[in-house]
This record gives structure tokens, C-alpha cells and sequence, in this order.
């Protein structure tokens, strides 16, 4: 089953955090997460395999900043594709029949003209060699996701579309609660992202991060408001904090559970984690979808 055809057909889970997990194996601050993809691929695998074994349908591919912006500030701006290919199929082998792998597209860092240097087609030129490496790694789907800037978005897909036609694209932004409703920082509302998505080829829509469950229901209401496209919900596992000089999060796996629930009243259907969510939380959302779904 390709994976627009499983997205028709149920509420998919996909996977948790990377970050904090690659922190927890010994990733020491500063470091580049997708070097790991060349010198730790063992701690990839066992990553994605806890989340299979959580019950994801779909995992992402350890690719956030992997693209030359970002990459440079660690010194790997030629090993763009490189990473990319290994973060895809380093996932791609642990996968289970019937699930699937997204390639992970993170924003690059940079403003765009007049507030920075780059252009909207050097940032298409970025992301292009990013997918790249990602597609013939052997993703199954595009999860462009944590963008700010409306215009950074469509870079992305363009990129993607100049690559090959056929790779499904997921879209989603990060939205704080303003004086003017929910807005990114960089002032983008809901409704004029999904306005600009409908525009596009993109198979479905919503928001990650942030701060935590509260938030993400009030976002995904809006979004269910004012759209009928297949909906993407990955919350932060509540707001980051200081403990023992460690951050910690403090959503309980449980506590993921109910946010699950009101989830699938609102018809989300893609529903997963972001920072700080553990296989654990995944387990939860895994559970609650079947008990619902499989109760009505």
C-alpha cells in the first residue's frame, strides 16, 4: 500500500522525537545530529525500530538540518547528500512491511530577502539537494515540517516537485498564540497557510512543536474549521524544563493518551510527537487510536 492510499484509509502514527532521543544515546551538545547517520547508524536503527515497535506507521528519516545551511555550521556543507541518503536508508532497512518512512524537512536557518541575503530560489536550490539524497535513499513520503515562512514552504515543494513529480508531500508550521491568533514567528496565520497549501501538491497539512497539547488542540480546531484536507498534529510533550541540569519534559505518556482522544474528534489524521515524546507516548497515541476506532 503506497502511503496517500494508507493516509485515505486510517489514522496514521507516526514517531516521536529524534533529538532528545539521540541525547539520551550519548549525542554530546553541539554535535551534528545527521553525522550520526555515518558513524552511529546502529543508534538510528535501534531508534527507529523502538518507535515500529511503539506502533508508528511512519517513522522519519534523522535529516531535520540536513541541509547546507545548517550543515555548515558543523563543516559538512559537501556532505549534504551523503547524509541525506544514509538517514533514509538507514530507516528504510529496519522498516516493517506495510509501514512507511518520511524524509524529515527542517527549515534552514536563513531569512529571506530584505530581512536576509537569500533568495526563494537559493533556498530551492538548498532543499533540492537535500531531497535528493533523501528520495534515493528510498522515503516513502516528504514531512516538511517546523517552517515559519510561508515562502520557505513553497521552496520546499518546488524542489521536491523539480525532483520527481510522484513523492507525497506533508506540510506543517509551528504557531504560537498571538494578540492575532495563531501566528508563526515569522507572521504566518492558519488560515492564510492553508489558503497557500490548496494552491499546491501537498496531501496534507497541520502543525508541530510548539508548546504542547493545549495548544495543538486549539490549532488543529482552527485547522478543522476551515479545511476538509487530511490534518497533521505532532505536539511537544508539553513545555521544556530545567531539572538536575538536564531538560526534561513533563507530558506523561498518558497524559498523550487523552490529548489522542480529542485528536480524533477534531478528524486529525496523522497524529504523532515531536520534542521530548518518547516510544512510550507513542505506545499511548497507538493504543487510544485503536480503542476509539475500533470502539466505533
Amino acid at each position: 500500500m503506497k502511503f496517500e492510499q494508507a493516509l485515505k484509509s486510517k489514522v496514521l502514527v507516526s514517531d516521536g522525537a529524534m533529538g532528545t532521543m539521540l541525547q539520551a544515546r550519548g549525542l554530546p551538545v553541539g554535535h551534528c545530529p545527521e553525522e550520526w547517520n555515518i558513524s552511529q547508524p546502529d543508534v538510528l536503527a535501534s531508534i527507529h525500530n523502538d518507535y515500529f515497535a511503539a506502533g508508528a506507521d511512519v517513522v522519519e528519516t534523522n535529516t531535520f538540518g540536513g541541509n547546507r545551511f545548517r550543515l555548515k555550521h558543523h563543516g559538512y556543507e559537501n556532505r549534504i547528500y551523503e547524509f541525506n541518503k544514509a538517514g533514509a536508508e538507514i530507516a528504510k532497512k529496519v522498516c516493517p512491511k506495510g509501514k512507511f518512512i518520511a524524509g524529515s524537512i527542517g527549515p534552514t536557518g536563513e531569512f529571506l530577502q530584505p530581512l536576509g541575503s537569500s533568495t526563494i530560489s537559493d533556498l530551492e536550490e538548498v532543499f533540492k539537494e537535500q531531497i535528493t539524497g533523501l528520495i534515493e535513499g528510498g522515503i516513502d513520503v516528504l514531512f516538511i515540517e517546523t517552517m515559519s515562512h510561508i515562502d520557505e514552504i513553497k521552496a520546499a515543494i518546488v524542489a521536491a516537485q523539480k525532483i520527481n513529480k510522484k513523492i507525497p508531500l506533508v506540510a506543517s508550521m509551528s504557531f504560537e498564540k498571538s494578540a492575532s491568533g495563531y501566528r508563526t514567528i515569522m507572521g504566518t496565520g492558519i488560515p492564510e497557510f492553508i489558503e497557500e497549501m490548496k494552491k499546491l501538491p501537498v496531501i496534507a497539512i497541520g502543525a508541530n512543536c510548539g508548546k504542547g497539547a493545549e495548544e495543538i488542540i486549539d490549532i488543529m480546531e482552527e485547522f478543522r474549521q476551515l479545511t476538509d484536507m487530511p490534518l497533521i498534529a505532532q505536539a511537544n510533550a508539553g513545555l521544556p524544563e530545567t531539572k538536575d541540569n538536564k531538560i526534561i519534559y513533563t507530558e506523561t505518556p498518558e497524559q498523550r493518551g487523552e490529548l489522542t482522544r480529542v485528536l480524533l474528534s477534531e478528524k486529525v489524521n496523522i497524529i504523532g510527537g515531536c520534542c521530548g515524546t518518547t516510544p512510550e507516548h507513542i505506545t499511548s497515541i497507538r493504543q487510544t487510536i485503536n480503542y476509539y476506532i475500533n470502539r466505533n
